[in-house]
């Protein structure tokens, strides 16, 4: 079996194993909708229809075991009946999220990304806990990522492939949003490498740039989830203010029960979004 690590390997090729394995294992052929759910996000997946099959995701080629509290280690294959005469759809929700401070590679970070999309998806939906620098949304509160500034100072794609990330966070994606909760906010959310909290003066400097929410994943996600030609919405759950706004000093503690705490509520409304994404997808390939 090629190992994604080694730079002779095609990650993609990868990607098709893994596909394939899933597929083997869940006995759905085809994907439509692919889920990442982040800190606070989990209890989604329960809401959204009939699971059809989990798999330990480190039975998935090029997938771990998840290094991070919180985080699933099972990936789910879950039905969910179609409305008004549509056709039943399979949401895939990806579980053991890799970061790229566990240092196993940027390839490792997106490989969900091009596994979701090898597996038929069309439009990938990513969730994450972060730190909020609007002192009107208090933890707990939803908002749509309308746009990214990454600071990892890497990206997934590799060699000459440029990829315009334009519309990266469809804008009719999060109209379907809007029309399940028009009072969600939107906002600019800054990826930094982790695995620390950003300095006070660094939460400084994002806002300046015109950040609103501050993480440390789904950024390079949603790039290779563009190479991939699969649409993305955004969806950040603010689970505390961020360094030098927060009075206190941060503590992932904080950020899992911010997130225990809104669990029931964001979860109920992404179940809610998910259901009403369509098949159609406005984005392509770009090799």
């Amino acid at each position: 079996m090629p190992e994604l690590d080694d730079p002779r390997t095609d990650p993609f090729d990868v990607a098709r194993l893994a596909a394939a394995h899933l597929a083997s294992a869940t006995g759905v052929e085809r994907h439509d909708i692919a889920l990442v759910l982040g800190s606070g996000w989990g209890g989604a997946a329960d809401l959204l229809g009939e699971t059809i099959a989990e798999v330990p995701s480190h039975e998935i080629p090029g997938f771990s075991a998840p290094a991070v509290p919180g985080h699933v280690g099972t990936t789910r294959s879950i039905r969910v009946a179609g409305e008004n005469g549509a056709p039943d759809r399979h949401v895939l929700v990806i579980g053991s999220r890799t970061h790229l401070y566990e240092g196993r590679g940027v390839r490792r970070v997106v490989h969900g990304m091009r596994t979701a999309a090898a597996a038929g998806a069309h439009t990938v939906v990513l969730t994450n806990g972060c730190g909020g620098l609007n002192l009107d949304w208090a933890p707990g509160t939803p908002v749509l990522i309308r746009d990214h500034i990454n600071l990892t100072a890497t990206s997934p794609l590799e060699g000459a492939t440029f990829v315009d990330l334009t519309d990266l966070y469809a804008e009719r994606l999060r109209q379907v949003a809007r029309a399940v909760d028009p009072t969600l906010a939107e906002g600019v959310y800054v990826q930094f490498r982790g695995p620390h909290y950003e300095t006070p003066a660094e939460v400084t400097m994002a806002g300046r740039m015109g950040g609103d929410l501050v993480g440390m994943s789904t950024a390079l996600e949603a790039i290779a989830a563009r190479q991939a030609g699969m649409e993305v919405l955004g969806l950040s759950l603010v689970t505390n203010l961020a360094a030098g706004i927060s009075p206190v000093p941060l503590s992932h503690q904080e950020v899992i029960e911010a997130g225990q705490a809104a669990g029931p509520r964001i979860s109920a409304l992404l179940a809610s979004i998910v259901r009403r994404l369509d098949d159609a997808s406005t984005t392509t390939s770009v090799d």
